[in-house]
């Protein structure tokens, strides 16, 4: 009431705040996320799907392979995990964990739940990618390239 507690994206954290969220967010995840394989079959067609899912709706926020984070990201607390590069990767994470995420979004995070905005599939398709975005097929990362020096353009 006093104007007192940091609400600015710059502030520093408050005491305990990423140890709160992350504790619950990993026990949802636990009950919640998917554990069955992806009901969408790994196939080149889907991960081109998924690249274009992944360059209309989360590279605004997640950058893309070898680039600098994004403006938007650079300005959002906590930031965005670079989803295609370095220790953002989440080429270790089930599909269904990045499935959950996507469809549900994360409170207090700046992530959107995209349940109202894409389709199921949609959904699978960029988790998918997401989850072999270490290796790719030559035709998926080459569209993610040409996507990405497109958006690079002025």
């Amino acid at each position: 009431m006093t104007g007192g507690l940091p609400v600015a994206t710059a502030a520093h954290p408050l005491p305990f705040e990423h140890a709160i969220t992350q504790t619950a967010l990993h026990a949802v995840l636990r009950r919640q996320a998917p554990r069955t394989p992806a009901p969408v079959p790994l196939t080149e067609s889907n991960l081109l799907a998924g690249a274009q899912v992944y360059s209309t709706h989360c590279a605004f926020c997640h950058s893309w392979a070898h680039g600098p984070a994004t403006a938007a990201a650079r300005g959002m607390y906590p930031p965005p995990p670079q989803l295609l590069q370095g220790d953002g990767m989440v080429t270790d994470d089930p599909a269904g964990v990045t499935f959950w995420k996507a469809k549900n979004g994360i409170r207090l995070t700046g992530m959107p739940g995209f349940h109202d905005s894409l389709s199921d599939v949609q959904l699978w398709q960029v988790s998918l990618l997401l989850a072999h975005a270490d290796h790719l097929p030559a035709a998926v990362s080459a569209a993610l390239q040409q996507k990405s020096a497109a958006a690079a353009i002025p």
